[in-house]
């Protein structure tokens, strides 16, 4: 017989979490304006909101914490995270931030102007956040296999490089500061980007003079799924296929609360020195001192170790399969979600979950409460809210995906809570008929709205 895979650790310390009942839930929800980013954290039972952050440290990295060197400049633990970086990465200049929307403010104060274009593959919340807030404009070049969700393709994250390429012929090259590729693709559904289509972006980009910069929050999870599911990386390790992936990237971003398995911490990473020392007086303006950049010592050795944590295959095979085994349960229940599952959360597909619901009045949005009252699990929308308006009419930019994302943090989660999300789930979709009448929007923030956005029952 052949051994089932098991977690590669054990528990040591446990968290107590709070069952509501509904009653107390239909009150929480409706003084949070149907926002659940509003509810306290008390209020909920699970929550996969997100992997940001939420993560279940190592006993390694407690103990770095406690190694912590808290000089303001030339910490010790500065130098083991920038050691760390050029080992995975191999990029020799990096910048420390306390989470990664503040190393694209970082890069992007040193990059971009009112007027710029931005290629990439669905660029996520942050990210169009800090491109549109400079009055640039941000050009989505995913591939169109991504908007299926039925469709089963190995990598659905993946940029279309004609369309990449057109928008390079279309605009000159001063107007194009950088091209972005987001590993793996999270408001495509957490779908990986495959080495080829990677080195295929860079050379397209090399070509037309453009840096290509990598969004890689959640690299070591692409990493995983070119191991897996491309050919001819099934014998390299997972650290190979990182140093690979980076060689194709004059740059990175990334928000260290995901595949780092850190509470907080990010950093930019370039090859650039010119443009590291222009990024540096960003740094120092924004976040501190280039040697800590927001975080204290401890962060910086906590994160070093979980970048190491991170990049271990036997940790990614738990990690993802876990995630794996929410997105068959729910298959298995007749859930309509974006196949293949991703690395980090399960998409559920709102629009064919319920149609009933008019599209004004945000479905996934909808299903998302829906879900956090039958079970009090919170989830978030990845749909119209987040798409938020387009930057001159001020319509709402209705994307082609309405998907609710189920979040899986790292390490917290057993399999037993899994099977409860995916059990609430199924209950609201053999009722899903009886739900016709969405959500509608009271107030909202001009820009990035879906944070703190309040609404009413329609």
């Amino acid at each position: 017989m052949e051994l089932p895979f098991a977690e590669p650790y054990k528990i040591k310390v446990v968290e107590p979490i709070y069952r509501s009942t509904r009653q107390e839930r239909e009150a929480w929800i409706a003084e949070a304006h149907y926002n659940l980013f509003n509810l306290r954290s008390d209020q909920v039972y699970i929550d996969l909101l997100t992997d940001s952050g939420t993560g279940a440290l190592s006993q390694m990295q407690w103990s770095e914490i406690m190694l912590g060197d808290e000089s303001y400049a030339g910490s010790l633990s500065y130098h083991k995270l920038k050691d760390t970086i050029m080992k995975l990465l191999g990029m020799p200049y990096f910048l420390p931030a306390h989470q990664g929307r503040a190393a694209e403010n970082v890069l992007f104060s040193a990059m971009l102007k009112a007027g710029d274009i931005v290629p990439g593959n669905s660029h996520f919340d942050t990210t169009k956040g800090h491109i549109e807030y400079r009055r640039a404009i941000a050009v989505d070049c995913t591939i169109d296999e991504a908007a299926d969700t039925s469709l089963f393709h190995p990598f659905k994250g993946n940029i279309d490089v004609g369309k990449l390429e057109a928008v390079f012929q279309q605009y000159p090259k001063e107007k194009i500061p950088l091209c972005i590729i987001t590993i793996t693709n999270n408001t495509a559904g957490g779908q990986p980007v495959s080495m080829e289509n990677i080195r295929k972006a860079s050379e397209v980009c090399r070509k037309y003079g453009v840096p290509m910069f990598l969004d890689a929050a959640r690299f070591a999870e692409n990493a995983y799924f070119i191991k897996t599911r491309e050919k001819g990386y099934q014998d390299k390790s997972i650290r190979e296929i990182v140093l690979e992936m980076f060689s194709y990237a004059d740059g990175a971003t990334m928000s260290s609360k995901k595949d780092a398995i850190v509470n907080i911490g990010g950093f930019m990473a370039c090859r650039d020195k010119s443009l590291y020392q222009k990024a540096s007086v960003f740094n120092i303006m924004y976040e501190g001192f280039i040697t800590y950049g927001g975080l204290a010592g401890r962060d910086l050795g906590a994160l070093a170790q979980g970048l190491m944590e991170g990049t271990e295959l036997d940790f990614l095979e738990s990690r993802i399969g876990q995630v794996a085994l929410l997105g068959q349960m729910l298959h298995d229940y007749g859930i309509p979600m974006q196949q293949p599952t991703g690395g980090h959360a399960v998409f559920i597909d709102a629009s064919k979950f319920l149609p009933q619901v008019p599209r004004e009045q945000f479905r996934a949005q909808t299903l998302a409460v829906e879900l956090y009252l039958e079970g009090g699990v919170r989830g978030v929308e990845i749909g119209t809210i987040l798409a938020d308006r387009d930057p001159i009419t001020r319509e709402n930019r209705y994307p082609a995906l309405e998907l609710l994302r189920l979040a899986v943090p790292r390490r917290a989660y057993t399999n037993n809570h899994i099977a409860y999300v995916a059990a609430c789930l199924k209950n609201i979709f053999d009722r899903r008929n009886e739900i016709s009448k969405g959500l509608v929007i009271v107030e909202e923030a001009p820009i990035m709205r879906h944070f703190t956005v309040e609404l009413k029952k329609a």
